[in-house]
Parts: C-alpha cells; structure tokens; sequence
C-alpha cells in the first residue's frame, strides 16, 4: 500500500526543452498535417515565433523529463504495475519550437479501491513557459494493480 503521507507532495520543478525534432515527430505519430504543426514558416505565418506544438504535446514531457518516475520511485511503485487510468488538460499559452517548459508536478491524492488490490494516485501538473505565462495545467489519475 502507498503510504498516504505522500499526498501534497510536489516534485522539484524540472525545466523542459521543446526541441523541433521532437515537434515534428510527435505530429507525425498523431496524424498531425496541418502547415503550423509541420512547416516552421506556415507557423511564422500564422504568428508564432516558431514550429507550433500540438495540444497534447506537454502529456509526454513528465514522462521525458523523469518526473514520473522519480514520483513512482519516491511512492515505491514500480512502473510495470501501473495503468494510465484518466487526464483531463487546461489550455494556455501556446506552446512553440525553443520554448523551455518548467514542470512542476503534485500527488494531489492516493485512493484505495477493491480493497487494496488496486490504488488511484492522482496527479496535477502545472506548465509555464520562460516567460512564465501559464501553458497550461494536467490533471491524471495512474491505476496501481497490487
């Protein structure tokens, strides 16, 4: 069982790097085709200063930047024992090509079900950019099978 104790715990923010290749790899593996997601002069010219992100970009970050492991590590929860149970975003900022992210990450609650022999960890992460504007925010829920 994880030990409640963990509940409110937030992680040290982590400063993510949004790197084009990575941009245009994660549009492609979605079936992403419209110009300001692939073509970095179609995203100038629609106003952004670089390769625009799509929305469910960041979902990966936490998982990239380690945030999600070292959470399991400090809850002791191997990864193979977890399923991604729900998510839900808030939208901000726009997200382009060099932006630096800062993630921070929060267990917002850890929740027993069918007697133990699985537990709910809640999570909430909050997304800024360099300029400190608000890109955006993520709520989960990881299923932990015991």
């Amino acid at each position: 069982m994880i030990d409640k104790k963990h509940i409110g715990m937030e992680l040290p923010a982590v400063l993510w790097p949004v790197e084009r290749g990575r941009l245009l790899a994660f549009a492609n593996a979605i079936g992403e085709t419209r110009p300001e997601y692939i073509d970095d002069a179609a995203a100038r010219a629609a106003g952004y200063p670089g390769l625009l992100a799509p929305p469910t970009f960041w979902f990966g970050a936490a998982f990239d930047a380690g945030t999600i492991i070292q959470m399991l590590a400090a809850l002791e929860v191997p990864i193979e024992r977890i399923l991604h149970g729900e998510q839900s975003f808030t939208y901000g900022a726009a997200v382009c090509a060099g932006d630096v992210l800062t993630l921070t990450l929060k267990v917002a609650d850890i929740v027993d079900k069918k007697g133990g022999k699985m537990e709910l960890i809640t999570q909430h992460m909050t997304v800024t950019n360099q300029r400190g504007e608000a890109v955006g925010a993520m709520s989960s829920v990881l299923v932990v099978r015991n």
